[in-house]
This record gives structure tokens, sequence and C-alpha cells, in this order.
């Protein structure tokens, strides 16, 4: 586990100008929040959506980020990378496009879960920014994670997880489909271009929360504001017991009372190299999975 950070840490943006989350999230324009989606961990995209949603007090639209459908239209055009760790890898860039290079949106990668209202993130947006995201100085500890893929280690690793994307700023032009579907990871994760460093804004780490790095807050403080679990969330089997895996459980589980039926386990949820069982009390509880590199 990486070192903690205090809970006390100053915003970094205090200083700065800031728009209120009222001016940027309205019943006429609500504010878009794009969520990565993999067809593999259904569940995470649906947690994460339900968790934003019971807190948030602006107006805000969720937009999932399903590769086929990109592809389908012709915006994606990448052929497979040995290296992505999820079908949404790329689909991230794909933001200030599908926003028409206007106004500001979010990226954030579906294995949150979220325990305070966004509108407090809202209200840190600087239009100075080209984007904002947490700055975090992660070095993985394992070299695999989720379904035993490999764990790549890179400068600026998981900044890209979470992004408050400034969709019309100058140095987000060349965010256009060719660069994005031409250029590699490591070229696009760690926002190679945007030459000019100051133009990256900083968010608190509390709401990127990265489970099992950063030290679990004191029982007598407040939850993150979004925990992150980046390394492999409790709906894998595996990682049933990891940081706040209690309070996934709960959102889970108040989300599947608004289920009209009982919902499938995803392929992650079967999913085990320990042989750990899958959670039991569902139609295909009895089923195991196995990672083929799809």
């Amino acid at each position: 586990m990486g070192q903690g950070q205090s809970t006390e840490q100053a915003n970094p943006l205090a200083s700065s100008e800031v728009r209120k989350s009222s001016d940027i999230a309205t019943k006429n324009h609500p504010f878009r929040i794009y969520i990565g989606y993999d067809s593999h961990e259904d569940i995470t995209f649906e947690v994460a959506k339900f968790s934003i949603l019971k807190y948030a007090s602006v107006p805000v639209e969720i937009i999932p980020l399903k590769r086929p459908e990109l592809q389908a239209r012709g915006v994606y055009t990448r052929s497979q990378d040995p290296k992505q760790s999820t079908e949404f890898t790329y689909c991230r860039f794909f933001v200030p496009y599908l926003n028409n290079y206007k106004g500001w949106a979010m990226f954030v990668d579906d294995d949150f879960l979220w325990t305070r209202d966004v509108a407090e993130l809202l209200d840190m947006i600087d239009d100075k920014y080209a984007l904002m995201c947490v700055k975090h100085d992660y070095k993985p500890s394992v070299t695999t994670k989720l379904a035993g893929r490999q764990q790549e280690a890179y400068p600026r690793k998981n900044w890209s997880s979470m992004v408050l994307w400034n969709c019309g700023h100058e140095a987000n032009k060349p965010v256009e489909l060719d660069l994005i579907n031409r250029e590699g990871g490591a070229f696009l994760h760690r926002f190679t271009w945007i030459t000019d460093d100051e133009l990256i804004g900083e968010i608190p780490f509390e709401w990127n929360f990265l489970v099992e790095w950063y030290t679990p807050f004191e029982k007598d403080k407040p939850l993150p504001a979004a925990i992150h679990y980046t390394e492999g969330g409790p709906w894998f089997p595996d990682y049933r017991d990891t940081d706040y895996a209690t309070e996934w459980f709960e959102h889970m589980k108040e989300y599947e009372k608004t289920l009209p039926k009982q919902r499938l386990l995803c392929p992650f949820e079967l999913f085990s190299t320990k042989g750990t069982a899958p959670l039991e009390g569902y139609p295909n509880s009895a089923e195991r999975w196995e990672w083929d590199g799809c």
C-alpha cells in the first residue's frame, strides 16, 4: 500500500477563480458524465452510476462509453491493444469529440464508488485549465490486476482514470479522431498533446482515492469522496475483502432493490484465480467463468 495523504490536505484550487456547479449543471443542460463501460463487469458501471445519482444535487447526464457502439459509428477504429485492461481503455479520449468540443464534461472509470455530491467537484472547475485530474504519484505494487491481466507502470498512471475535460479549450484542439485512433497509450494517458503542464489543473486526491494505495481514512473521518478500486474491486471474488468493500456492497444492494427482478452475476463476478466462490443467491451463482483475453 502506498503512503497515505492527510485528510486535511489543502484544496489546491482554493486561490483560483471557480465556476459554480449550478452554472455548469442546469436543468436544460445537465452536466455530462461519461463512464467507461466493460461488458464483463456491468455491475461496476451500474453501482458507479447509482452512487453518483444518489448524492448529486445538480442535474447530470450519465453516458456509458461502450466501445462496440463507437466502433459501429466509425468513431473508434483502433485495433485491439494487448496491453489494454478494459474495453474502454481508449474510449475516454473521445469525450471532447462526443461533447462537440464545447463546455465541460467528465470521464471516469467504471470501478468507482461515489460517496459525496458531484457538485462539490464541479465547484472546483476553473476555465483556465484544459483538463483537471488527481495527480497521483502511483507506482503499482503488483504486476497483475483484475482478471489476471498485466499491470502496467508508467508516468502519470491513473491521472486519466477520472478527468474533468474543458472540451473547448484551445489546448484540446489536437484531440481529434485521427490522433486518438493513431497514438499509443503512453502518449494519450500522459496527456502528451498538452505541451504546457500549467494547463493541467489539480484535484484533491480524495476525489480519485486509489484503494490499496492510499491509506484508508480514520473511522471518525468522512469517506473519500470517490473511491477507486483500481487494482481489483469487491465484485471480483478474490478482492471481496479489499478496503471499502463494505461500502461498495451496501450500494450494490441498494441498487439491486431498484431492479424489477434479480440480476445475473457478471463474468468478472464469476472469476477467481484462488478458487473463491461467487456470491450466493443469484440464478447463476453455481457457474464459473474463465478469462480468455477477450
